[in-house]
């Protein structure tokens, strides 16, 4: 089980950090992502990183204003969402693969993760 905190409303401009932990019958030592859905939309890939933390991936929507992070030893990631804009109001999902090569790439399709948290709203909005 994955489960996420930190959602918020925010003003444009500003910042947001999200966490994602794991229980202990959730193996979290795999790649985990973070994706978001908007209103009838369907969920779109945000970040993702490798299960050793060495690889991360990022969608040209947020790159260079989101970073994605992980502590292994607390069952952690993060999502540090910097330069908030209106268009990144959407509930934000955490989840996580299952059998991850310890250096290998993550998946940025949904399709892709096994595990998932039950998302977290963020609005951006003056």
């Amino acid at each position: 089980q994955l489960v996420e905190t930190g959602g918020g409303l925010v003003q444009p401009g500003g910042s947001l950090r999200l966490s994602c932990s794991a229980s202990e019958d959730t193996d979290s030592r795999n790649a985990m992502g973070w994706f978001r859905q908007f209103p009838g939309k369907e969920r779109e890939f945000v970040a993702a990183i490798g299960a050793s933390g060495r690889s991360t991936r990022y969608s040209g929507s947020v790159e260079g204003r989101f970073t994605i992070s992980r502590e292994n030893t607390k069952d952690t990631i993060y999502l540090q969402m910097n330069g908030l804009k209106p268009e990144d109001t959407a509930v934000y999902y955490c989840a996580a693969e299952t059998g991850s090569p310890w250096f290998g790439e993550p998946k940025t399709s949904p399709d892709e993760y096994h595990y998932w948290g039950q998302g977290t709203q963020v609005t951006v909005s003056s």
